[in-house]
């Protein structure tokens, strides 16, 4: 359903710079990293691009076909022949339920 959000090259709040804190006095622990917050971020996605095409006559499918004749050695066949000219992706839609984004870094359940 859609792409991957792997992907996008877009502005996303859990990645990004991390900074890191500096040792304890003891010095045997290792420096911790934090990932940097923003204010209104959510995990949450609300939109997706659709891989669904419009045509010329307004229907909406994931691909089209036609039927053409082919005449072989004298006989006719009806082929059914793709069609990818004239086209029209839907574009983003609404999803009904929002999701969680694939990059989301938090372990929200575990076996």
């Amino acid at each position: 359903m859609g792409g991957s959000g792997s992907r996008s090259k877009g502005f996303w709040p859990f990645s990004g710079p991390v900074s890191v804190e500096e040792p304890t006095k003891d010095g045997d622990e290792q420096p911790l990293a934090r990932v940097r917050s923003f204010r209104g971020a959510t995990p949450f996605v609300f939109t997706r691009r659709s891989s669904l095409f419009f045509d010329e006559d307004g229907d909406l499918a994931h691909e089209f076909y036609e039927e053409a004749i082919v005449t072989k050695n004298g006989r006719k066949r009806a082929k059914l022949k793709r069609i990818q000219k004239n086209l029209t992706a839907q574009g983003i839609i609404k999803l009904d339920h929002p999701c969680i984004h694939v990059d989301f870094p938090v372990v929200l359940c575990e076996a």
